[in-house]
């Protein structure tokens, strides 16, 4: 049963309840080929099939709690529909974990953005590994027959504050040129900070990555909030991005480049015994000194090994053999 807020605006409702039923015969009207492979995802592609033209996959609510990227999502999409001839890319819309959406929870048993890897372990029965399996899919469907351009944009936003209210996080193993195309975007999409990351963890932008040679992303575009309470104002950027990016419009000038920063290490839980030496309120991107405890597991200190790191995520209430924290270098 869902326990959404009562007073929602019908194209919020809809998407967050993972219901195209509106819009989907608009687009099938302009022409498009729509399907549905599963709950809570929708492909929209061109009737004819052009390599030329763009794969987007857009995921929102991978995290039930993170609702602001429902919001954004759900006007340019409502929007779009009265305007379908404008879409420009084929497009995969997935909505990540619907009922941990409903319940107004950040998962039902387990982290969904863990779920993308050959190997879960003790997760491997949770709702979230059977959703991941869904989606994994669906992905792989989305991209079989996809042209060279392929994007796979998963929107978040952040639990506790950051010293850069916008950043992401960007695989390292995307080739060159998609990359630098990948981060161009963001810093039109008002994105303050890039994280190179060297490693998955099991993320669904990772996934992309890896197995279908997308320019994926995990964006966390600002702060948590309320469905249907969220200040879209904090969002403005972003969703210009995001609409020039559906309808294929000319890209703008006078944007900033983001900061770019390398990934020095993960800090993993080994056991129960982890602690960190400060608490997970810690701000994103908290610098610390050379020789700083980071954290200690039984025998196991981390300690900071370069001249200055940032912490982001710190997180010591994870499953054990999941990431607590990332220390990152700025180089750029």
């Amino acid at each position: 049963m869902s326990e959404l807020p009562a007073a929602l605006p019908p194209a919020v409702r809809a998407l967050a309840e993972a219901d195209f039923s509106a819009i989907a015969p608009r687009f099938t009207a302009a022409g498009f080929t729509v399907a549905e492979p599963a709950d809570g995802i929708i492909t929209i592609r061109a009737a004819a099939v052009d390599a030329a033209r763009p794969a987007l996959l857009i995921s929102v609510g991978v995290h039930g709690d993170e609702t602001g990227p429902i919001e954004v999502v759900a006007y340019l999409l409502d929007a779009l529909s009265h305007q379908p001839s404008a879409l420009a890319v084929d497009l995969m819309l997935c909505v990540g974990n619907i009922g941990a959406i409903r319940a107004g929870k950040r998962f039902i048993d387990a982290d969904l953005n863990r779920m993308f890897r050959e190997q879960r372990g003790t997760l491997e029965g949770t709702a979230e590994a059977a959703r991941a399996d869904v989606m994994i899919a669906a992905t792989t469907a989305f991209f079989k027959d996809a042209g060279p351009v392929r994007w796979h944009l998963d929107l978040h936003t952040a639990i506790r504050p950051s010293v850069y209210p916008t950043f992401a996080i960007v695989p390292e193993l995307i080739a060159d040129q998609p990359r630098a195309q990948l981060i161009d975007w963001l810093g039109l999409a008002g994105i303050g900070a890039i994280i190179m990351n060297p490693a998955s963890v099991g993320t669904y932008s990772y996934y992309s990555a890896e197995h279908h040679a997308a320019a994926g992303t995990t964006i966390e575009l600002g702060r948590i909030g309320t469905l249907g309470q969220n200040d879209l104002a904090q969002f403005k950027d972003a969703s210009q991005a995001l609409d020039d990016l559906l309808r294929g419009a000319a890209q703008r000038e006078g944007t900033q480049r983001p900061h770019i920063f390398n990934t020095a290490r993960q800090i993993i839980k080994l056991s129960e015994q982890f602690k960190m030496a400060f608490g997970k309120e810690t701000h994103n991107f908290t610098a610390m000194k050379q020789g700083e405890e980071i954290a200690r597991d039984g025998d196991t200190i981390y300690t900071v090994q370069h001249p200055e790191e940032l912490v982001v995520f710190p997180n010591p209430d994870v499953r054990v053999g999941l990431r607590a924290g990332l220390m990152v270098v700025r180089v750029g």
